[in-house]
């Protein structure tokens, strides 16, 4: 291998995950890249500049780098626009890549660079490589789509053209064979991992001092404020559960054209229960400094309507905070029921609360316990190592021709 083009055009790994358009995918990218170059393969991510500030190029670590690439206005663009720039991203990336030259395989991260990804693979003739992390006849089966008319069929188009197609879980991969009749032997489940060295157990009243969460019990929620997460159904879980001096505390800010009205809503619904002092709403936060509120935490709520996989999650066991989670996607890969944390298959406040109060019953820390240690098998250098054998392959082998 001499270098990986990895793209991922509507968010930067260098952006801060947790508010627009960062969140998990930033968190992915950003540990994968690095795990790669560590693991001698370096990565060039192409991202599109989004301020007039950012460097062309920025050397993250020897090996791993990332190329701003102009597109439209040095600006934030909303997702429903992007599509319209695919083409201008296109040119640009191609004129970069030829430039620094090398470039031995293409991957794509989310349907916006696979868009580009599938341009830049036959006018390159380079493999492409595609990782969706969420997938719009998923999103649609919970009734929250994209309103983007061509996002399936540009996804169903990369599917069919990508050398490899690579997903979270077995239901990930399924879902791609249901919905987008992907060939199974072009789809590799490659699971992410979690940074031990940052996210790993501690001591839970030294993290309280710290972010002044002294007194009862602390629940968390960490991710974007958006109805596909679910922020909303943990407010009504806190109002339910049996203790009243738990608190909950929400990390994270508005993400997607209704954002702030999200935002707005969930203000809005603490002050209707009555809830005021009892939700502390904090900013995002920088993804090491999770680490605090993981390990504050007494459990992490994780309500999403849709999971592909489900890095906090993750990142909550590795600290042996227990997880009570939605019965969706990759979260029941990662939470174990009664095990490790609690899934829950209705989206009833009443049921969030009753699972966990029992987290809470649990003093002994087994539940905790047990999170980590299922998490330690989950690191990101497997990831790397399982990637950079695929990636070895398809340059051995002719590419995939549209179809």
């Amino acid at each position: 291998m001499q270098r990986v083009a990895m793209l991922s055009v509507h968010t930067s790994p260098l952006a801060q995950p947790g508010s627009g358009d960062g969140g998990g995918m930033n968190v992915y990218v950003r540990a994968l890249a690095s795990a790669l170059a560590r693991a001698g393969v370096p990565v060039d991510v192409l991202t599109r500049a989004q301020h007039p500030s950012h460097a062309p190029c920025v050397e993250v670590e020897p090996g791993f780098r990332v190329l701003h690439v102009r597109a439209g206005p040095c600006a934030p663009v909303p997702l429903r626009d992007l599509p319209d720039l695919v083409g201008e991203f296109t040119d640009a990336a191609r004129d970069a890549l030829v430039t620094v030259g090398d470039h031995d395989v293409l991957h794509a991260n989310y349907w916006v660079s696979g868009a580009v990804g599938h341009r830049l693979k036959h006018e390159l003739d380079l493999p492409l490589v595609t990782t969706f992390h969420t997938l719009e006849r998923v999103k649609a089966e919970v009734g929250l789509g994209d309103d983007i008319p061509l996002r399936p069929r540009v996804e169903a188009e990369v599917v069919r053209c990508a050398d490899l197609v690579v997903a979270s879980t077995r239901e990930e991969h399924d879902q791609l064979v249901r919905h987008y009749v992907a060939d199974p032997e072009r789809i590799e489940i490659i699971a992410p991992g979690v940074d031990h060295t940052v996210f790993h157990p501690g001591d839970r009243a030294a993290a309280r001092r710290h972010l002044g969460l002294a007194g009862g019990p602390v629940l968390l929620f960490v991710g974007r404020i958006q109805p596909l997460k679910g922020a909303d159904l943990a407010v009504r879980a806190l109002a339910d559960v049996r203790d009243r001096s738990s608190r909950l505390v929400v990390v994270g800010g508005p993400s997607g054209p209704d954002g702030v009205g999200e935002v707005e809503t969930l203000h809005a619904l603490v002050a209707e229960l009555g809830l005021e002092h009892r939700v502390h709403f904090v900013a995002p936060q920088p993804h090491h400094a999770l680490v605090e509120y993981y390990r504050a935490a007494d459990v992490c709520v994780v309500p999403s309507r849709s999971e592909s996989f489900g890095l906090v999650a993750l990142e909550a066991a590795a600290c042996g905070t227990p997880v009570v989670a939605a019965d969706v996607g990759g979260l029941r890969l990662l939470v174990d029921d009664g095990v490790t944390g609690f899934l829950i298959g209705e989206r009833d406040p009443a049921e969030y609360a009753a699972r966990i109060d029992r987290v809470l019953q649990d003093e002994c820390g087994e539940l905790g316990a047990h999170a980590y240690a299922r998490s330690t098998s989950y690191r990101w250098s497997i990831a790397a190592a399982r990637l950079r054998r695929h990636y070895d392959d398809l340059t051995a082998r002719a590419t995939v021709k549209c179809s």
